[in-house]
């Protein structure tokens, strides 16, 4: 598959991997979901996925913080630990990742393109995801880490992270999100992540409202932990470049635990995650490494703070839960600042008027509209034509020349926002940096 006598190179990997359908940026969704694929896959590569213990996590927002919380908690308590996340900002290595750094290029493309012989062996095309997933699962057996931490891609049930037996299975939330394919109500879609959690394993469970608990409660855990009532945070305030909490769980207490993430939500999520931990490995666990474990934890692409001069932040709130958020984090953590301008981009699915509208962006001097580098992406014309009354939007080309026009428009001492589909987010991360 290379085009020398060596081994495959990562641009070869990537070429085979896009030959794969993607369902992340393809505007049709998949009818009929299947696992079968996956485990066929699995069992011709000795189902690596089984050969460690997971802790498996789904919701509809705050998985990517919690993945790199609970990633860094069994890290810091002596494991090797292998975690899978989706999607990425800048560069597909990202997710997959070995005591938090991102898989190299040759290990990658090697583990790309092992899989090719076994596409052809079954005589099937698998998905984009499948291919990655099935990577991230034998490079972790490969290099023997001693737990993984996965990130389910959509939903839970169907989804093909869904083949490993995870002993702790770990939900954040549930909104109304990928309603075209989980189902139309909140209970669909709560139905369809309840799949990830396993008969015996124990649920560490995010979501308070009691209609949506149902299907999770139904799944046959053999210990389930429920926020505001076994766990979570009881003490979240604002601080200096973050947040003090405090953190309650079946085996305790966690006082004055600093976080350096914005938004009351990351509370919750830091919650999750020490729960989490704390199930995997059934016991409490030390406070002192809470803390300095916690205090070190950084998420890039949320509320991510990438300049000063002006103060320029990124923030991947891509659904209507994520946009109030980030509204609450700008009035609480930054006490009402409001940003001077907007650069926004939204893939198909969203509204861009309920958008503009939960952003309140009509408090903008400027909003820039951006197509985010998807074939989902709603192009900058329809987000302009779709703005709610009072606020205006400018079409731009592209997210590194929207980024340049904000920075003049805010000026030195202004607030520039790039906020919206994660594409639009990771462009804009590869052009400041």
């Amino acid at each position: 598959m290379s085009s020398t006598l060596g081994p495959p190179t990562l641009d070869d990997a990537l070429a085979y991997l896009d030959a794969h359908v993607n369902f992340e940026t393809a505007p049709q969704r998949r009818a009929q979901p299947t696992l079968a694929r996956m485990k066929t896959v699995c069992q011709l590569l000795g189902d690596p996925q089984l050969s460690y213990p997971v802790v498996h996590l789904t919701g509809t927002n705050g998985k990517g913080s919690t993945a790199r919380m609970t990633t860094a908690l069994l890290q810091a308590h002596g494991l090797a630990v292998g975690t899978y996340t989706s999607p990425h900002l800048e560069r597909v290595n990202e997710r997959v990742a070995w005591d938090g750094e991102p898989i190299a290029d040759a290990e990658l493309a090697a583990h790309l393109m092992s899989l090719a012989p076994l596409e052809k062996h079954l005589g099937v095309l698998l998905t984009h995801f499948e291919v990655l997933t099935a990577a991230a699962f034998a490079w972790f057996a490969d290099v023997a880490v001693d737990a993984a931490v996965v990130e389910v891609g959509m939903g839970g049930r169907w989804d093909s992270t869904n083949v490993t037996e995870a002993a702790v299975a770990v939900v954040t939330n549930v909104g109304l999100d990928h309603a075209e394919v989980l189902g139309p109500t909140r209970l669909d879609i709560a139905t369809e992540k309840a799949g990830i959690v396993k008969p015996g394993a124990t649920l560490v469970l995010g979501e308070t409202s009691e209609a949506l608990q149902k299907p999770f409660l139904e799944r046959g855990a053999a210990e389930v932990w429920r926020r505001d009532r076994d766990f979570g945070c009881v003490d979240n305030r604002v601080a200096v470049g973050g947040r003090l909490l405090e953190l309650r769980t079946p085996g305790g207490s966690y006082e004055e635990v600093f976080l350096p993430l914005f938004g009351a939500h990351q509370g919750d999520n830091a919650a999750c995650a020490v729960a989490a931990a704390e199930a995997f490995f059934g016991r409490p666990l030390d406070p002192d490494v809470v803390s300095a474990t916690l205090a070190g934890v950084s998420v890039p692409g949320r509320f991510e703070v990438m300049g000063r001069r002006p103060l320029v932040v990124l923030d991947g709130a891509h659904n209507p839960d994520g946009a109030r958020a980030l509204a609450d984090t700008l009035a609480e953590d930054l006490a009402g600042r409001f940003p001077d301008v907007l650069v926004v981009g939204f893939t198909a699915g969203r509204d861009p008027a309920e958008m503009l509208s939960i952003l309140e962006a009509h408090r903008a001097r400027r909003v820039l509209a951006v197509r985010p580098p998807s074939p989902r992406g709603l192009a900058a014309e329809e987000v302009a034509a779709a703005a709610p009354p009072g606020v205006r939007v400018e079409p731009v080309a592209s997210v590194p020349e929207a980024l340049d026009e904000a920075v003049v428009a805010a000026g030195a001492d202004g607030f520039v926002l790039v906020t919206g589909s994660l594409y639009v987010v990771g462009d804009a991360r590869i052009a400041l940096h």
